[in-house]
């Protein structure tokens, strides 16, 4: 292996990803692993760190690692104070510095970003979104952010001026996984024009969308609905009263939306449908891209 230089670490709720980088920010090795927040206590982040990278770590001299995500939480490795929006995306100069028994890491948590009024926070987000602004600077108009908890971020001049989050996937999750619905569901399968007409449906009337909800049990006992469409309408149904609370975030704006495949290309699907401008870019090259930017910023301090 070429000599490594610093370690980068996105380290989520449930997922722990690291990437041990060059002198030139280039990757050496990507790992990974479900040690993520939700199964750690703080006392054991150190350790569950050092057993993935500590055989690549030198005898002497103590390697930078820049984190972001959960480990910077509450419950996290160390609590990292949020940056308060308006603000450019926290970099390494708001970072805390976490004490360590072993001395061949120096490890730093990047801050998340807090919102009041309008009580909203993100963790995690908003390095993907430095890492989405390090290569498009001049943006102007809204990243959507989607996953267990979608956020919609509207971004000018270099800042996130405000932002939105959305439990859909959490709900999505509960419904599928312990409502009267998941016996009407599985795990796989996808049926296109059901989740279409679910997202329209739920835009034009979402105040009903508890008892569109019930209907896809009745429609499985009596008119035997697959379980790919079942899926697919509560999926359509929960985007589509999402896009119509955050329609003054999308409404006319550039929307890029951060993610491959999955849910993304659904929210993409949804807002094309609706007459939105958007476009996907890759979740993981945002986040360490936004590393990235932050080991610069590091390397800037430093001269």
């Amino acid at each position: 292996m070429e000599k490594l230089n610093w370690i980068a670490v996105d380290w989520g709720t449930s997922h722990l990803r690291v990437w041990l980088m060059d002198d030139q920010s280039k990757v050496l090795q990507h790992l990974a692993s479900d040690r993520g927040m939700s199964s750690l206590k703080p006392e054991e982040y150190e350790a569950t760190l050092i057993e993935m990278v500590g055989d690549a770590l030198p005898d002497q001299g103590s390697i930078p690692v820049i984190c972001c995500g959960m480990a910077g939480s509450r419950q996290g490795w160390a609590e990292a104070p949020y940056g308060k929006a308006p603000c450019t995306p926290p970099s390494i100069d708001a970072a805390t510095r976490v004490s360590t028994k072993v001395s061949r890491i120096s490890v730093f948590i990047l801050p998340g970003i807090k919102q009041l009024p309008a009580a909203d926070v993100m963790r995690g987000e908003e390095t993907q979104i430095a890492g989405f602004l390090a290569e498009n600077s001049d943006f102007d108009g809204v990243i959507c952010l989607p996953g267990t908890h979608c956020k919609w971020v509207h971004i000018s001049a270099g800042e996130v001026v405000s932002f939105r989050t959305f439990m859909t996937g959490e709900l999505f999750a509960l419904i599928c996984g312990s409502s009267v619905l998941r016996h009407s569901v599985d795990d796989e399968g996808w049926d296109a024009e059901a989740f279409d007409a679910a997202v329209s449906d739920a835009i034009s009337r979402p105040a009903a969308i508890a008892g569109n909800l019930f209907s896809i049990r009745a429609e499985s006992l009596l008119s035997g609905l697959s379980a790919a469409a079942a899926r697919s309408r509560i999926s359509g149904l929960l985007i589509g009263i999402e896009l119509a609370a955050a329609r003054p975030y999308w409404l006319g704006q550039d929307v890029v939306i951060v993610g491959e495949s999955g849910i993304a290309s659904a929210y993409e699907v949804g807002l094309i449908q609706q007459g939105a401008m958007a476009r996907r870019v890759t979740a993981e090259n945002m986040t360490l891209n936004g590393l990235r930017a932050a080991h610069a910023k590091m390397v800037e301090i430093a001269q």
